[in-house]
């Protein structure tokens, strides 16, 4: 991964999240919290709808980076904050989200990825960045 410069754009990657993916996601994850797969008790605390667990959210983001590395062994950090939720609409379509990445920064053989993830044209992640190996 020799020659990586500040500005070299990373693939972008679409992810498709549906209530089959929520419900998967939970069982894989343990995290069974009624605002991820009921409707009625999601819109009773204030939500639109039901929404993806946000580490659903940051562990698709990432993958934009791993798949770019090639290796996961190179990921140094990752970190990110939850600004907006992914809702998941019971239309069968699910929601969309959108992950890009660029190089903001090169420190010897280390690279600073930011990335972008934006669902219903609404930032979803802030701050997401990523160190990675790239020597």
């Amino acid at each position: 991964m020799t020659g990586i410069e500040v500005g070299y754009e990373l693939p972008e990657k679409e992810f498709s999240i549906t209530r089959e993916t929520l419900i998967r996601y939970a069982g894989a994850s343990g995290d069974f919290n009624v605002i991820h797969w009921n409707q009625r008790v999601a819109t009773e605390v204030g939500l639109p709808d039901v929404i993806a667990h946000g580490m659903l959210t940051m562990g698709l983001a990432i993958q934009v980076v791993t798949e770019w590395i090639d290796d996961s062994s190179r990921l140094l950090e990752y970190g990110c904050r939850f600004t907006r939720p992914v809702v998941v609409p019971d239309d069968g379509a699910g929601a969309i989200v959108r992950v890009t990445g660029s190089v903001t920064a090169v420190d010897d053989d280390v690279a600073t990825v930011t990335l972008k993830a934006i669902c219903d044209s609404v930032t979803v992640l802030g701050k997401a960045t990523a160190r990675v190996r790239i020597g």
